[in-house]
């Protein structure tokens, strides 16, 4: 057991899949000598030199299109996108190209390429730094999205996307980068598609992913003084989601909340909320409640404990749905 940080938890899971596969390699902005903004990647190019952690140009069509030809050749490259609102330059060859590129040549063509995407909320940044876009990617048929909440999900989750064959989009909770947890490097955790229940209870579920793990575990500490038992369900992967799991714990509680940090508008609170509507409707004392970001623009800084989730409103929504 090691007590690391996320974003070291995430260094070492790429250190070792370096280490046990040379065709591994990193692309990115400053992510070479700098390390990357968040340091995420710091000392990696100086124990596997330049040419498997390659600095790139400002140019994210460009990193992922590079990276879909390398995948061609048999390397597996894993991109960095230095912040969430950054990604949409490489949108088209993500979403066009890369997602699709496998199904065009009727499987016969891996493409094993990772794309790694710092996201969220709740560091203080201004526009397009703090943006929460998994729905976008979650829609698109033919790539893996999956996001950790913990340094031991991260340190296992990014080595298990990087042996996967199928496109991978590995969103990075940025506000969680530097809480520590218990990482064991050698038991690997749970598989990257399987979802986790993360807290055991008997009242209420509380369903999310990245961030708002953490947040539905505090809400959890405050309910249990209040006499309200809650399991806490860490989604783990957005696509695909693991909705037995999710299913068991929701037909033992009977109520469920969900929670995240993007818009509540085409989301995958929506998504989770639809498909419990359709299959736990007759076992559920109340309706599916919703704890989002608002369908707004992402605003300045300072308004940010305003339109971000917090243990409050979870909170609020937990007794709207005992209420029932």
């Amino acid at each position: 057991m090691r007590e690391l940080p996320l974003a070291k938890a995430i260094n070492e899971g790429l250190r070792a899949a370096m280490l046990a596969d040379s065709s591994v390699m990193l692309m990115g902005e400053d992510i070479a000598q700098l390390g990357g903004v968040f340091r995420v990647t710091e000392g990696l190019q100086e124990q596997f030199g330049p040419s498997r952690v390659v600095d790139t140009p400002l140019a994210e069509a460009g990193i992922v299109g590079t990276a879909i030809g390398l995948a061609m050749r048999g390397y597996k490259p894993v991109c960095e996108i230095q912040f969430d609102g950054f990604v949409y330059p490489a949108f088209d060859q993500i979403v066009t190209q890369l997602a699709k590129l496998t199904s065009r040549h009727e499987g016969t063509q891996a493409f094993p390429v990772v794309i790694r995407i710092p996201y969220g909320g709740h560091i203080g940044a201004i526009e397009h730094h703090q943006e929460s876009p998994e729905a976008y990617f979650a829609h698109t048929a033919g790539l893996r999205v999956i996001s950790p909440a913990t340094p031991h999900d991260a340190y296992w989750m990014i080595q298990d996307a990087i042996a996967s064959s199928d496109p991978v989009i590995f969103l990075e909770p940025k506000s969680r980068y530097w809480h520590k947890g218990q990482v064991d490097v050698e038991v690997p955790g749970l598989a990257m598609n399987q979802a986790e229940i993360a807290r055991v209870g008997r009242d209420v579920t509380l369903i999310g992913h990245g961030a708002a793990v953490a947040m539905m575990q505090q809400a959890a500490d405050i309910a249990e003084g209040e006499g309200i038992s809650i399991e806490v369900i860490n989604l783990r992967s957005l696509s695909p989601l693991d909705m037995d799991t999710v299913m068991e714990s929701v037909r033992k509680t009977t109520r469920a909340v969900v929670v995240q940090e993007a818009p509540g508008n085409a989301s995958l609170g929506s998504e989770v909320a639809a498909t419990l509507a359709e299959q736990a409707f007759y076992v559920m004392q109340a309706p599916v409640l919703r704890v989002s970001g608002f369908n707004a623009p992402f605003p300045p800084a300072g308004l940010e404990s305003i339109y971000l989730p917090d243990t409050d409103r979870i909170l609020d929504a937990v007794d709207r749905s005992m209420a029932y």
